[in-house]
C-alpha cells in the first residue's frame, strides 16, 4: 500500500513519518511503501502525471499548492484515494468535506488520533478493492467498483451508471424493479436513495440543496419530497463519521 505525506514544515513532516513508523510497527499486516514531499506543486505535478497513492496524509495550508487544491485534483483525475487532512486550524473543515477526506485532524496529532485515522484510511482501501457492482451490458457482465460509482440511475427500465471518471455504463433491460436491482449496493453506508430513480454516492456529493443533491460532475438530482428529511438526515450522519 502506497502512502503520501505531503508537509512543507520540515519538523512535522518528520513528526507525522514518526508516527507513520510507529503505526506500522503496532498494526497488524500494516506494510507500506511510503513518499515524502515537501513542496506541494511537486506533488500535484505528479498526480496530474497520473501517479497517485492509496493514502494521502496532506497538510492543509501550504505555499504554492493547498491540501485542497491537491484533494480537488486527486478527485478531478478519478482517483478514489484516501484522504487524510492534518491542520494546525479548524478553519477549513468545511473545505474538507468536498475532497471527502476521511479525518480533519488537528495539529499537534496525538498518535491515537492518528492511529484511528490509519485504521479507518486502510479499511476503507481494502473495501474499495472489493466491493464490486455486477452490471449485465449488452457486452456482457461488468464489475464496477463501488468507490467509482458517481450515481445510479432507473432510466427507461435500464441502469444507467455514471462513473466518477464520466464513463456512462447501461444495463441491459432490468425485469426486477430498481430497489430489488440495486438492493445490495444500496446497504452499502455511502449510497443513500434520494429518488424512486436515483441512488448516489455520497463521497462524490458536491452538496446538497433545497429539493435535490449536486454531485461532483455537476449533475442536479432531485431528491423526493417524502424522502427529503430523511435524505439530509442520513447525509449529515454520513458527514459526521466519516469526518469526526
Amino acid at each position: 500500500m502506497k502512502i503520501v505525506i505531503c508537509d512543507d514544515c520540515v519538523e512535522d513532516l518528520q513528526y507525522i513519518e514518526q508516527l507513520l513508523g510507529q503505526y506500522t510497527e503496532a498494526a497488524p499486516g500494516a506494510d507500506f511503501v511510503v513518499e515524502k514531499y515537501l513542496d506541494a506543486a511537486v506533488l500535484y505535478d505528479r498526480i496530474q502525471e497520473g501517479r497517485q497513492a492509496e493514502i494521502y496524509i496532506l497538510d492543509m495550508i501550504m505555499a504554492k499548492r493547498t491540501g485542497i487544491d491537491l484533494g480537488s485534483l486527486i478527485r478531478k483525475v478519478g482517483g478514489d484515494s484516501v484522504i487524510i487532512y492534518i491542520t494546525s486550524s479548524d478553519e477549513y473543515a468545511m473545505e474538507a468535506y468536498g475532497v471527502h477526506a476521511v479525518r480533519y485532524l488537528l495539529k499537534p496529532v496525538s498518535s491515537e488520533s492518528f492511529f484511528e485515522a490509519m485504521d479507518s484510511a486502510r479499511s476503507s482501501v481494502r473495501g474499495r478493492r472489493k466491493l464490486m457492482f455486477m452490471v449485465k451490458t449488452k457486452a456482457g457482465t461488468v464489475g464496477v467498483p463501488y468507490s467509482e460509482i458517481e450515481y445510479i440511475e432507473n432510466y427507461s427500465r435500464t441502469l444507467s451508471i455514471r462513473l466518477a471518471d464520466g464513463e456512462q455504463i447501461r444495463s441491459i433491460f432490468i425485469r426486477k424493479s430498481f430497489d430489488e436491482e440495486i438492493r445490495e449496493i444500496a446497504g452499502d453506508r455511502s449510497f443513500l436513495q434520494v429518488h424512486k430513480s436515483f441512488l448516489i454516492n455520497m463521497e462524490h456529493v458536491k452538496r446538497l440543496e433545497q429539493g435535490e443533491v449536486v454531485m461532483d460532475s455537476g449533475k442536479h438530482i432531485p431528491v423526493s419530497k417524502t424522502r427529503a428529511a430523511d435524505v439530509k438526515k442520513a447525509y449529515l450522519l454520513f458527514l459526521s463519521v466519516c469526518y469526526r
